[in-house]
C-alpha cells in the first residue's frame, strides 16, 4: 500500500514559548523559529513529495495557530512562522495539485495540551483567552484532531488550500458591544 496523506506536520506550540517583544530576540532564537515552525514543515514536505505524488492521491494537513491569522500580543517571530505556514499551504496546494495532492492547514486558537498545561493553571490568562473568544470555551484536542482526520479523507476531495481556524470564533471576533 502506498502512502497517501501526511496527516499532520507537528508544529505547534513548543514548550519553551515565550511572549518578546520583537526587538529582543537573538539571532538565535529568531533561527531556531523559523528552523522548528517553518523549515521542518517545508523539507519534510518536499521529502515526502515523491511518495505522495506517486499515491496518486495524497494530503498533507500543517497544523499552524490563529497567531498566523490575527496579531498576538509578543509573538511576532512565532506568528510570522505561523503565517507562513499558511501560505505555504495555499502555494503547495496550487503547485501540487497536478499530481492530485491537496495540502491545507489546521490553525487552533488554544488547545488543552500539555504544551499549554502551565498556562492553563493561570486563571487570569483563561479567562483572557475566553473574554476572547465568541463560544466562550477553549479547545479540546480531539476537535483539532477529527478536523485533520476529515481533511484526509476521500469526501473532502475537493478541500484544498484553506487554513481552518479551530478557535470558538476568535479569529473573527471584533470588539465586543
Amino acid at each position: 500500500m502506498k502512502p497517501s496523506s501526511i496527516s499532520s506536520c507537528k508544529n505547534g506550540p513548543p514548550r519553551d514559548l515565550k511572549s518578546q517583544a520583537a526587538e529582543d530576540y537573538t539571532s538565535e532564537e529568531y533561527h531556531m523559529i523559523m528552523s522548528t515552525n517553518l523549515e521542518s514543515c517545508y523539507h519534510f514536505s518536499q521529502l515526502a513529495y515523491p511518495l505522495l505524488k506517486s499515491s496518486g492521491n495524497g494530503n498533507i494537513v500543517f497544523i499552524s495557530s490563529v497567531a498566523g491569522l490575527v496579531s498576538l500580543h509578543q509573538l511576532s517571530i512565532y506568528s510570522a512562522t505561523k503565517g507562513a505556514i499558511n501560505q505555504l499551504s495555499k502555494n503547495l496546494a496550487c503547485e501540487w495539485a497536478k499530481d492530485n495532492i491537496r495540502v491545507n492547514c489546521v490553525a487552533p486558537w488554544v488547545v488543552r495540551t500539555s504544551p499549554v498545561q502551565d498556562l492553563l493553571s493561570d486563571e487570569e490568562f483563561v479567562k483572557k483567552v475566553e473574554s476572547r473568544t465568541p463560544m466562550r470555551q477553549l479547545g479540546e484536542p480531539e476537535e483539532v484532531s477529527s478536523l485533520v482526520a476529515f481533511l484526509c479523507l476521500p469526501v473532502a476531495s475537493c478541500i484544498t488550500g484553506e487554513v481552518i481556524a479551530v478557535d470558538g470564533g476568535m479569529s473573527v471576533y471584533g470588539f465586543e458591544q
